[in-house]
């Protein structure tokens, strides 16, 4: 018996022309205008020949605090970030938003998309505080869709029945180490594997 094997379909297909990106932020607080922007994360995914969706490189840059950002002491007591910390080789949001957005508008390029989707583990709150440092640095130009995004806790909640990360993690049976948690690499990528994760399922 021959078994023949899918067309490889480009990524750009699959999701209608946009390109889902996985980001994560981690933050100084809970409000966008005021609070600091201290990590992002980006993650590119692609497709392999079985048309099947996988966890491609992680871009991660350290940010200095905007001038005047509010640092909320328990936010920051749970991402245990010191913002001050030489150690952290920061830079400021503009040069990271810039490096992850130079990233994907390649991307953009190469597979074809129209514009990137935003992925991520309550989206709303990543992109509030990407659009929010947008606003701060007007040279920034956002490949991302502006409110279209791809949000992993509810299709979590709808595909496995849990909407908090690490339990959903837990019910896809992907590993996932809460002393790792809460910082924007280590989590963009378990988001990324989870998202990965339900969007083969369906697909089969």
């Amino acid at each position: 018996m021959v078994t023949i094997k899918p067309k490889k379909q480009n990524i750009a297909n699959r999701f209608r022309g946009l390109l889902p990106v996985v980001i994560d932020v981690e933050t100084s607080g809970l409000n966008p205008a005021t609070d600091g922007l201290l990590e992002v994360a980006a993650v590119l995914l692609n497709m392999d020949a079985e048309n099947n969706l996988r966890v491609g490189q992680c871009y991660a840059y350290h940010i200095e605090p905007f001038v005047g950002a509010n640092l909320d002491p328990e936010s920051l007591a749970i991402t245990g970030i010191d913002p001050h910390s030489p150690l952290r080789y920061a830079m400021t949001e503009q040069q990271a938003l810039h490096m992850v957005f130079a990233t994907v508008k390649q991307l953009l390029e190469e597979t074809g998309c129209q514009r990137a989707v935003l992925v991520g583990h309550n989206a709303w709150f990543d992109l509030a505080f990407i659009q929010a440092a947008i606003k701060r640095n007007s040279s920034l130009v956002s490949p991302f869709h502006s409110f279209t995004t791809l949000d992993t806790a509810t299709l979590s909640g709808v595909a496995l029945g849990e909407t908090v990360l690490a339990r959903a993690l837990k019910a896809a049976k992907i590993s996932f180490d809460v002393n790792k948690a809460h910082s924007a690499a280590y989590d963009a990528e378990k988001t990324a594997e989870l998202f990965c994760h339900i969007v083969n399922k369906w697909r089969r």
